[in-house]
C-alpha cells in the first residue's frame, strides 16, 4: 500500500498573477513532496505591477472549505496567508479548533509587496487575539512585526526585543523575517530571527541576492514552513529547510522576465522528470 503523502492546506487570497497567495503556496507544497489543499479567503486582480482589486469570499465558504477537506482528506498542516476581514479571523480560528489544528503557520499578511493594503486593523486585531495563541509558529517581516507593535523595527539590533514582544501577543513562536533591513551591511546578508515562547533564539543567515523578483516570499516560506511540518520535523529543523528553499527558489527566479514589475520567485527549480 502506498504511504499517505503529507497533507497541506492554504488559508489564503488568490493571486491571478500566479506569484503569491494560494498559488505560491500550492507550487511549495508540490515542490516539497507534499499534497496542497485550499481554502481560498478572498480572489484578488494582480500582476507583477500590484493589485487592482480584492473580492472577499464570504467567512462561512472559508469555514466550509475548510470543513471540506479537514473531514474527508485530512490535515497535517496548515498556513495562513490574507485573511482579509475579522470575520474571515474568528471562522479560521473556530476551524482550527474544531479539526485540531496543531500544526498551524500564521502569516499576518497585511501589505502586498506592490504597497497596497490587504487587511485593516480589525483584521489585523482579531489576528491577533484569536491565531497568534493557536499558532504553532506566527511569521512578520519588519513592517508587519512594526505595526502589530505600534513602532518602527527597522534594526538588526531591536529584532530579539521585537520578537519577545510578539511572543508576548500569545505565540509559541515567532520567526521575525529581516528582509526589510536598510541598515549598513543589510545589504549584503539576510538575517531571520526564530525565538520560541522559552526563549530559545536561533539566527538564521543567508546571502541577499540582488533582485526584483520577490513577490510571493513570504507566502512561499510560510508554505514551505508548513510542508516540513507535514513531514514531521521539528520546528526549527523546518524553518532551516524552507529558508533554504526560499533562497534557492530567489536565486532561480532572479533572471525571470516574467511581467514588467515585481517578478514572482522559481519554486520550480529542481523539477522532477517522469521517465
Amino acid at each position: 500500500m502506498t504511504a499517505l503523502p503529507p497533507r497541506t492546506l492554504t488559508i489564503a487570497g488568490s493571486d491571478s498573477g500566479g506569484g503569491a497567495g494560494i498559488q505560491a503556496d500550492l507550487k511549495t507544497f508540490a515542490a516539497l513532496g507534499c499534497y496542497g489543499m485550499s481554502a481560498i479567503t478572498a480572489i484578488t486582480a494582480q500582476n507583477t505591477l500590484g493589485v487592482t482589486g480584492v473580492h472577499a469570499i464570504p467567512a462561512q465558504m472559508v469555514a466550509a472549505q475548510i470543513d471540506a477537506v479537514a473531514t474527508d482528506i485530512g490535515i497535517d498542516a496548515a498556513k495562513t496567508g490574507m485573511l482579509g476581514t475579522a470575520a474571515i479571523v474568528e471562522a479560521v480560528a473556530a476551524a482550527a479548533d474544531r479539526h485540531g489544528l496543531r500544526k498551524l503557520v500564521v502569516d499576518p499578511v497585511m501589505v502586498a509587496t506592490s504597497g497596497a493594503t490587504l487587511s485593516d486593523d480589525a483584521t489585523a486585531q482579531a489576528m491577533v487575539r484569536l491565531l497568534f495563541p493557536r499558532a504553532l509558529l506566527v511569521t512578520p517581516n519588519l513592517p508587519e512585526a512594526s505595526y502589530l507593535l505600534g513602532r518602527p523595527v527597522t534594526r538588526r539590533a531591536d529584532m530579539e526585543r521585537a520578537a519577545q514582544q510578539l511572543i508576548e501577543l500569545g505565540c509559541q513562536a515567532v520567526l521575525l523575517k529581516g528582509g526589510h533591513l536598510a541598515e549598513a551591511g543589510a545589504q549584503d546578508s539576510l538575517d531571520d530571527l526564530l525565538m520560541s515562547a522559552d526563549g530559545s533564539v536561533r539566527v538564521f543567515s543567508h546571502p541577499r541576492i540582488d533582485t526584483r523578483n520577490l513577490h510571493g516570499t513570504g507566502c512561499t516560506l510560510a508554505a514551505a514552513i508548513a510542508s516540513q511540518l507535514a513531514r514531521g520535523d521539528a520546528l526549527e529543523q523546518a524553518v532551516g529547510t524552507a529558508l533554504d528553499f526560499v533562497a534557492k527558489a530567489i536565486a532561480a527566479g532572479a533572471d525571470l522576465r516574467l511581467g514588467a514589475g515585481n517578478g514572482p520567485l522559481n519554486h520550480g527549480f529542481a523539477p522532477r522528470v517522469l521517465g
